[in-house]
């Protein structure tokens, strides 16, 4: 996955000699042909049982995942398969879902990091749950820029007027139609929120998504069939844009659209880590029907106290 031209994942390769000093990095793959006699295979060997080596043998899809196996939030995988040639086949066969796992850990570590109830604003997710019917996480220093029932549009802002600057919307559409998920749709529903509520301070300019890159992919969102975007933004008259991840899903039972966004405008920084921030939040969102009757109760709470 990448945030515009940033990688997500740096590969550093090295030999497996080198094993302990690299035993508590977060993320880890060790690859070789099962019996092949190298250094590596014979490690390989001696950190699993004989009926996963036989599955890694015989089964080419066969992947090892060890969580936590030298450090704690770790991802180990194993890797092999009879031959070099069958080995390099199954890693090119599985290279999605490999990236995929490893992304999917990466949220989770990041959002412990995030995720502190002493931060946690329960009165404003409590609002949107029982004003809309859903909620997100909300930290203490996102401000609500805009709440517009009117429009189905909420604006959360970080930092405005800085140089590191983050914004996260949720919109909704009732009585919608499982066909605005689509990459076209997204793009015109996106433009024209973004239009409308996106604007500069003397209202001359808004934001757009950019040309230069927006790609989109089917994936399961909280269980929910969605469509995920990557993308970048900039003004209408160019002069400043960033990286923007979107997520949009269909609720049957509700009848509802939903597009959930999260941007950065960070020109002096790096990117990657922050535009992963705001992907980790957005993957907070619940409808109400998400939610356990002990969690409704308690930010329903903050809003009638």
């Amino acid at each position: 996955m990448k945030s515009g031209s940033e990688l997500s994942f740096t590969l550093i390769r090295t030999d497996a000699k080198n094993i302990e000093r690299y035993k508590r990095s977060k993320n880890i793959v060790i690859a070789a042909p099962l019996h092949s006699k190298s250094f590596t295979s014979e490690f390989l060997s001696s950190i699993i049982d004989s009926a996963v080596k036989v599955k890694l043998s015989s089964d080419p899809d066969f992947i090892v995942y060890k969580t936590d196996l030298w450090a704690k939030g770790q991802l180990v995988t194993l890797l092999s398969a009879p031959s070099i040639q069958e080995l390099e086949f199954k890693i090119l066969k599985n290279a999605d879902n490999l990236l995929y796992t490893y992304q999917k850990k990466s949220d989770e570590r990041l959002f412990n990091n995030l995720y502190n109830p002493r931060y946690e604003k329960l009165d404003v997710e409590g609002k949107f749950l029982k004003d809309y019917g859903w909620v997100i996480y909300v930290q203490a220093d996102f401000k609500v820029a805009f709440n517009k029932p009117e429009e189905k549009f909420v604006w959360l802002r970080r930092s405005p007027g800085s140089d590191m600057e983050r914004w996260i919307f949720i919109h909704w559409i009732d009585n919608a139609s499982p066909e605005y998920l689509n990459a076209d749709s997204i793009k015109n529903i996106r433009n024209r929120v973004t239009k409308k509520f996106y604007k500069t301070r003397n209202d001359t300019s808004y934001v757009i998504v950019a040309s230069d890159y927006f790609t989109t992919n089917e994936i399961n969102f909280n269980g929910r069939y969605a469509i995920f975007t990557q993308g970048l933004w900039e003004l209408n008259v160019k002069g400043m844009g960033g990286p923007f991840v979107n997520y949009v899903f269909y609720d049957e039972a509700k009848q509802r659209f939903y597009m959930i966004d999260g941007s950065v405008y960070a020109p002096k920084y790096y990117k990657r880590n922050l535009i992963q921030q705001m992907d980790v939040t957005l993957q907070s969102f619940r409808t109400i029907d998400e939610l356990s009757p002990e969690r409704i109760n308690e930010l329903l709470d903050e809003v009638n106290d």
